[in-house]
């Protein structure tokens, strides 16, 4: 590998990430000034005490110090800022004072429009299996749905501290791997390291005990640039290129498909808050946070670990690891009340019921 490739891929993770670590005591010390504190404690929440948010600000300036660096303009670049810029805003404002799910939708909405009207970012069409099929007028919807998935993806799952912020930096390291590997050193290649730079400074006062938390702004705008990371490398798209992506955030991905499922059968809104969660379910069975995040990255790593292992050297094996941790997801869900009461579960529910 070219010696000058492995040097700027070095600095663009080291640049950003001293950055953030030595930007984040200054943005504490903003949130707590303008009350952009996460109060709640008990019950779905896990901290015992007021911790400040905006770590998403802090992760979004070493994004784009990364970006000033090694980065190049482009119409595209242009469209990626500007949407990313809409997310930190409406993030932060969510995070000092709770914006309804309404506004902040639109305004997701608002950031994915331009990213394909004006980026003109978009999945055009698929091969795979002798088959090509072209999206035409649909690209605009699929991509804008493609977006506003991945944005919220993240956010639900963003229950622990380091969670959001540790799966994402597995994304950005295996999108990394995979690009510099095939010798794809275009804007998906700088985005995802200089992306991996910011959120490990992050972690580094996010991983528990946090000391600030991602916010909405943070979440938001992790889950916004994976999608957009996703969206590049879709250029001369395949199955292979348009699936990967999302196998790796499988862990998140599953998390939120099984809670729409889990309220819809309870007769519950998809997007109503609630405490069953994976890392719940994990908490539930009296392991430390640190432990259950330490499991879910384990399990994310090895979602990672099969995809550069399809991509860059045997499918089949891809296939067989897939499935292994597809049955081990599976009996999991099974064993626990994410997505069905178990009967543990009931008769708990029976329990505190009759003391009413």
């Amino acid at each position: 590998m070219d010696p000058n490739i492995i040097t700027k891929i070095f600095l663009m993770i080291l640049i950003p990430f001293l950055f953030v670590v030595m930007i984040i005591p200054y943005i504490k010390k903003i949130a707590i000034s303008i009350q952009a504190i996460d109060n709640h404690i008990g019950g779905r929440h896990i901290h015992k005490k007021p911790i400040p948010k905006l770590g998403g600000l802090a992760i979004f300036l070493g994004f784009l110090i990364g970006y000033m660096i090694f980065g190049t303009h482009s119409v595209a670049m242009n469209a990626i800022l500007i949407g990313s810029f809409i997310i930190l805003i409406v993030g932060i404002i969510d995070d000092i004072s709770e914006l309804s799910a309404k506004t902040q939708f639109i305004m997701q909405l608002a950031a994915a429009c331009v990213v394909v009207f004006y980026g003109n970012i978009l999945i055009r069409d698929v091969s795979a299996f002798g088959l090509y099929i072209e999206f035409s007028w649909l690209s605009y919807p699929l991509t804008i749905l493609f977006i506003l998935g991945c944005i919220n993806c993240i956010n639900l799952i963003d229950g622990l501290d380091g969670l959001s912020g540790g799966i994402s930096a597995i994304y950005y390291l295996t999108v990394g791997i995979i690009a510099t590997m095939l010798g794809k050193t275009g804007l998906d290649f700088v985005l995802a390291f200089v992306m991996l730079g910011s959120t490990l400074g992050f972690l580094v006062y996010n991983f528990n005990p946090a000391s600030i938390f991602a916010g909405n702004s943070g979440s938001y705008f992790m889950g916004f640039i994976i999608a957009i990371i996703a969206l590049l490398g879709f250029k001369n798209v395949t199955l292979t290129s348009l699936i990967i992506p999302l196998i790796i955030l499988a862990i998140p991905i599953l998390d939120t498909l099984f809670a729409i499922i889990r309220r819809m059968l309870k007769g519950e809104s998809p997007f109503q808050a609630d405490q069953f969660h994976i890392h719940h379910q994990l908490l539930n069975r009296n392991l430390s946070q640190r432990a259950t995040v330490i499991i879910i990255y384990i399990v994310d790593l090895l979602f990672a670990f099969a995809s550069i292992v399809y991509v860059l050297q045997d499918q089949y094996l891809g296939y067989i690891t897939y499935g292994i941790l597809l049955v081990i997801v599976l009996i999991f869900v099974a064993k626990t009340n994410v997505v069905f009461d178990t009967k543990e579960m009931k008769k708990k529910r029976k329990m505190n019921f009759s003391k009413k």
